[in-house]
């Protein structure tokens, strides 16, 4: 894998810029925290050699002095807001958070519902999570929010929330997605710390876009990309270029709300600490990059990728064509079609000679090998078969699974499970090869080569199921598919 990023660099510099942030305001900040804290995959696509629990890593180096809040909000409670990624609602997933963070040895101090109005769905949250010896704050709806900076900076605004006490120099506040009301938590707490002579500070971790990279860097284009649902715009920062006579790029929200968040600041500081919005911001990501051209590829293909993942949540009713249409206009300022992306070429070709659902994978080292559908293997699982003996370098013609063990497999899943689809699934040819390495020293080989897909780019012709997308990723395999069911009936 080529590797245009320095992890273990970005670790050290991004804690000392936080502790140094910290003691600006009398060792009391409370950080937004925005984007994934962990499983930041987009990160690691689009800047090589960052793990996407960096920031995990990170904080760590803080891990004494902080404790975690979670926010949630009931309107998404209520909605039974889902995560694309993980298809998790946003309530279980603020339970998964808090798991990952405690397990890791992380203090969570509590978790917030926002945007609160009596909702019946949040109070049933409420109760949850309080049998289960959770912390639980109310931060209600302020009318006029963020504009009415009169009513928010009062005790009829932030002032009704409940305060959330908190004992560490570094409070992060985190939430399962945008639009929970993470600043908002952040802002309630600077004015009721205030109230209580605390001169507590705010500061926004976001990751991207990349305040020091220029705007129409490829890895600050791939963001508008990742987020046009939210039809967010990157943007040079005007307060910032007139502060500083210097360019930063930011995006339109954050830009938009600046002169709100400035007038709060005065009310309660007497005078803003800040001048522009990429001030507030902490993010050293960008001096990390250490190959700027292997960055700039690698966001190319992200943006590819999201293209096509816009265009199967359309095929399947997931999203509007506002998204789709977003990304082609992403993809036009990047200068780039879906023909930059090799396997989706190589793929397009061997359907031109199959006529059937079939796949094609680029390796690390640049090989590409494509593989079609057959009576017992569906494109992706054979695929995944020619990849491994590619990379063990066993001959193409080598069977690892005989037919005489899948076939009574295929029987099984037609005949007992009553499912239709009789081929195999990646799963379970992985299962299968893993049961032959016992006694055969092929697939011994074989499966030996499953870390060195990490990295490979894979195309489908078709829509895959969720079976074998969760395969791919968990192999770090890049994976996009034409916006195409299946021809025939899934199980």
């Amino acid at each position: 894998m080529k590797y245009g990023y320095d992890n273990e660099k970005y670790v050290k510099i991004q804690s000392d810029r936080i502790k140094e942030r910290i003691a600006t305001f009398g060792n009391k900040l409370y950080m937004e925290f925005g984007g994934k804290l962990f499983d930041d995959y987009h990160a690691s696509r689009v800047l090589p050699g960052f793990e996407p629990d960096s920031k995990f890593k990170m904080l760590y180096q803080l891990k004494d002095d902080l404790e975690i809040v979670i926010v949630i909000s009931a309107v998404d409670i209520e909605k039974n807001k889902v995560r694309n990624d993980l298809g998790i609602t946003y309530d279980v997933d603020v339970l998964r958070l808090r798991d990952e963070f405690m397990n890791r040895g992380f203090n969570v101090n509590s978790v917030v519902i926002t945007h609160y109005n009596g909702q019946s769905s949040a109070d049933a949250y409420r109760k949850r999570l309080e049998r289960m010896k959770i912390k639980v704050y109310y931060h209600y709806t302020i009318e006029g929010y963020p504009h009415n900076v009169n009513l928010i900076d009062s005790d009829e605004g932030f002032g009704r929330n409940d305060y959330v006490q908190t004992s560490k120099p570094l409070v992060v506040v985190t939430a399962p997605g945008p639009g929970s009301g993470k600043m908002a938590v952040c802002l309630s707490q600077l004015y009721q710390e205030n109230k209580r002579g605390i001169k507590a500070g705010y500061a926004k971790f976001e990751t991207f876009p990349v305040w020091s990279l220029p705007l129409n860097h490829p890895v600050n284009i791939a963001y508008e990309a990742a987020t046009a649902d939210l039809d967010d715009v990157n943007m040079i920062d005007p307060f910032h270029l007139e502060a500083y006579g210097t360019t930063a790029v930011n995006y339109n929200r954050d830009i938009e709300i600046f002169p709100v968040m400035n007038a709060l600041f005065e009310d309660i500081y007497g005078q803003s600490p800040y001048k522009s919005p990429t001030d507030m911001g902490v993010n050293m990501i960008g001096s990390c990059i250490c190959d700027d051209e292997v960055c700039r590829e690698a966001a190319l293909q992200e943006i590819i990728r999201r293209y096509y993942t816009a265009l199967c949540k359309f095929a399947d009713g997931k999203t509007t064509e506002q998204e789709v249409n977003k990304i082609s206009l992403v993809m036009k300022k990047a200068g780039i079609t879906t023909a930059d992306r090799k396997t989706t070429v190589a793929a397009k070709e061997r359907l031109l000679q199959c006529e059937e659902a079939c796949a094609a994978i680029e390796l690390e080292d640049g090989t590409i090998l494509t593989a079609g559908s057959s009576p017992l293997l569906g494109p992706s699982a054979a695929l995944l078969l020619n990849a491994l003996k590619h990379l063990a370098g066993i001959a193409h013609n080598v069977k690892l699974i005989p037919e005489t063990m899948i076939a009574p497999i295929s029987r099984t899943k037609v005949n007992y499970l009553h499912g239709k689809n009789p081929r195999l699934h990646t799963d379970e040819v992985l299962v299968a090869i893993s049961m032959m390495s016992l006694i055969d020293e092929n697939c011994k080989l074989a499966l030996d080569q499953l870390p060195n897909l990490a990295g490979a780019q894979v195309h489908s012709t078709v829509m895959l199921g969720e079976v074998d997308r969760k395969t791919f990723h968990k192999l770090g395999i890049g994976l996009t598919c034409d916006p195409v069911h299946k021809p025939q009936v899934q199980e």
